[in-house]
């Protein structure tokens, strides 16, 4: 997410159509945290500011449980991405939701995310 918790950064891996979430997996000896500033600085070359914990689900076709952490980067501009990623957009909420692959954990989580940074900037405009 950018710093200003407005635009989401969705990928397409592998010549699929759909977008999908940056995703990656645990090397041994390491957090789940360090793996996802590892991860997003791997795939697209940005430095992870903060995160947080979302939830997890289990991946049943690769026998993994996936964690959801929402994450935001302070520079959205320095974006490079590597070779396991054919493209890397930025997407205003609504238009996240229309472009992420339909019916995926990718989704769910995506909607996890939202729903729970649309509610914190509506409590922080209420206050």
């Amino acid at each position: 997410m950018n710093k200003e918790r407005t635009k989401v950064l969705l990928i397409r891996q592998h010549n699929m159509v759909d977008y999908i979430l940056l995703a990656g997996y645990v090397n041994r000896g390491e957090s789940a945290e360090e793996t996802l500033i590892r991860e997003v600085k791997e795939e697209v070359g940005l430095d992870v500011g903060t995160y947080k914990y979302m939830r997890s689900l289990y991946f049943e076709r690769s026998n993994t449980l996936m964690l959801n952490f929402v994450s935001v980067t302070h520079d959205e501009t320095r974006m490079q991405i590597n070779a396991e990623v054919d493209h890397a957009q930025w997407f205003a909420f609504d238009e996240a939701r229309r472009v992420i692959m339909k019916g995926s954990m990718a989704e769910s989580f995506l909607l996890t995310i939202l729903e729970h940074v649309e509610a914190e900037n509506a409590r922080q405009l209420n206050s």
